[in-house]
């Protein structure tokens, strides 16, 4: 189990941080590439630790542990340690013949202190890549690991005092109580991943102090399977993705949108890849995840009887384990269709035309991912008519593999983007910085404007 800190050890933290991050310490490039380096080390040092945490919480694989964890966080380091003083560097920007001699600059300026709030499904991915820009950025920042994964929250608590002072960054761990009592404090900028629900308690919060939010949601990411598509190479990627960490991704494809001419192909080869990748008896795979707790999995097995089930169904409570589920006619007013289902179970409607599906699709709240799988012509009109967080054609979940794109929600699925670029500048202020000499003063700004015919013309053209 994990204990619950303390209000006054929040308070104490935060009064700390904000001292520290007076110190102007952080605004110094090379003083943040140190850090980076230092957070580099201590993952590395840990890392056998944070697998051994990830198997014990979450039955996770060393190789799933690292490819979709350990190695994305290591990525970022390392691309962010390559690029911040040229990304951090004042931009030059284009001054106007008006504001002659001005010159004119954007500086990319730290927020300040930080609070960063981890969900369980990534524990380590989902606390350190955040962490990563607001390092990178120059803020302090104050962590919470997810409870739900206690093991992984004390080995992560490990990385962070091995690597940083307190004042810094510092973990704070605990249960929903933990949650509240932290959001009551004021800080410079909120960093949330988790549920849309938990994502308006957090904004609401946040409201009260008017705390800049970056919101990470989640919720019913549509795959879309036109007959144009390669079938067995949509039932063998889509496979893949529903049962990567057992569905419990909040960019898994949630349901899917296949067309009625290839339905059965899809059906059979999809069956073909399940047994691929996870063998005849998916609880024998070292590579198959558990639900995270008897919750999760008890309310996950409640919508297998949503509708018939074509392949899998098999459950083991004690543990934990869903087998991978293929279900049909399922109702569009099921609970398998109105709640993300964070778990290996996908729902398939019937569909005979991709405007049927664009139908279906814009008639939800915007889903963090989309994924179409069809001809390059017919899938790009999908995807220009369909809003979301992020997007593949012909593949699932990779796009958040690149950290040269952004990642992150749209609508309901949440607000402000990271990875790469987007994480220095979702920590920081991008602030406007106009440079004037007092050697030339021009006249034609001033009471009573003798030169207002010339400054209109100007100003018109």
């Amino acid at each position: 189990m994990i204990t619950n800190t303390s209000t006054d050890r929040i308070k104490e933290l935060l009064a700390k941080q904000r001292a520290f991050f007076r110190t102007h310490q952080t605004l110094d490039i090379s003083y943040r590439t140190r850090a980076l380096k230092r957070l580099r080390g201590a993952i590395k040092m840990y890392e056998e630790e944070l697998a051994e945490a990830l198997y014990k919480d979450l039955h996770k694989s060393y190789e799933e542990a690292f490819i979709t964890e350990i190695s994305i966080v290591l990525g970022e380091i390392d691309n962010l340690l390559k690029n911040l003083p040229r990304w951090a560097a004042p931009s030059k920007k284009s001054t106007p013949l008006t504001l002659f001699p001005s010159r004119s600059v954007v500086v990319t300026e730290p927020l300040g202190v930080a609070l960063i709030i981890a969900p369980w499904n990534y524990p380590v991915q989902l606390l350190l890549n955040p962490l990563v820009g607001a390092i990178a950025a120059g803020c302090t920042a104050i962590v919470k690991p997810s409870p739900y994964t206690p093991n992984v929250a004390r080995v992560l608590e490990r990385v962070v005092s091995s690597a940083f002072e307190e004042e810094y960054v510092a973990t704070v761990q605990g249960n929903r109580e933990v949650n509240t009592a932290l959001l009551a404090e004021r800080y410079d900028i909120i960093f949330f991943t988790g549920s849309p629900e938990l994502g308006r308690v957090v904004m609401h919060a946040a409201a009260d102090n008017l705390t800049p939010v970056v919101l990470e949601l989640g919720g019913k990411s549509p795959v879309v399977v036109d007959k144009s598509a390669d079938i067995a190479r949509a039932a063998k990627r889509i496979a893949w993705g529903k049962t990567l960490n057992a569905g419990q991704t909040c960019i898994a494809p949630d349901y899917l949108l296949i067309h009625e001419d290839v339905k059965e192909k899809f059906v059979e080869k999809y069956r073909e890849a399940l047994i691929r990748l996870h063998g005849e008896d998916a609880s024998l795979s070292k590579h198959y995840v558990r639900m995270v707790s008897d919750k999760a999995f008890e309310r996950v097995e409640g919508y297998l009887t949503d509708g018939v089930v074509r392949i899998g169904g098999a459950v083991d409570s004690e543990e934990r384990y869903i087998e991978p589920t293929l279900l049909d006619q399922v109702s569009a007013d099921s609970a398998v269709m109105r709640e993300e289902i964070f778990g290996p179970i996908l729902p398939m409607i019937t569909i005979r035309s991709m405007a049927e599906a664009e139908e279906f699709i814009l008639a939800r709240e915007k889903p963090l991912a989309l994924y179409v799988f069809a001809e390059e012509g017919v899938a790009n009109e999908l995807v220009k008519n369909c809003s979301s967080g992020g997007c593949c054609i012909n593949d699932v979940i990779m796009h958040i593999a690149n950290e040269n794109m952004p990642f992150g929600g749209v609508g309901n699925s949440g607000m402000g983007r990271y990875h790469g670029r987007d994480s220095l500048y979702a920590f920081s202020h991008r602030r406007a910085v106009l440079r004037t000499p007092t050697s030339i003063d021009l006249p034609f700004r001033y009471m009573p404007y003798r030169w207002f015919r010339l400054i209109k013309r100007l100003l018109s053209k």
